[in-house]
């Protein structure tokens, strides 16, 4: 469930831009208080917050930087079997925590990553 119309780091993570003075709506433990309302339930690994939900069996997220917020899923392995709906609920969920993480809508953080790809800043 990855976008690839992000930029990967070389964690693997999917970089997301924060908007501007967003930072201050997910600092200290606010991430993870969004995190745990959209997925339920989030613990700390070795400084990134950790949950699952649907169709993904692992959501990582950590905020870089004032302006960088990197996220990572990885699908449970019989993604393929379940039911439409569930996938369509998680991809659901996770553009929520990134709406509520970023402060940019889908739409916005596909706009934003097709101007960096046309500026070659991708």
């Amino acid at each position: 469930m990855n976008s690839t119309s992000e930029a990967e780091n070389v964690e693997g993570m999917t970089e997301f831009d924060i908007k501007r003075g967003w930072y201050s709506k997910i600092e200290g433990g606010k991430l993870k208080d969004i995190m745990q309302n959209v997925f339920g339930s989030v613990r700390e690994e070795n400084g990134a917050l950790v949950s699952s939900y649907g169709a993904m069996s692992r959501i990582e997220a950590k905020i870089i930087s004032k302006s960088v917020l990197g996220v990572s899923t990885v699908n449970v392995e019989n993604a393929r079997d379940l039911p439409d709906e569930t996938v369509l609920d998680s991809k659901r969920k996770l553009n929520e925590f990134l709406l509520e993480a970023t402060g940019f809508t889908p739409k916005d953080r596909l706009k934003r990553a097709k101007d960096k790809a046309k500026n070659g800043t991708l």
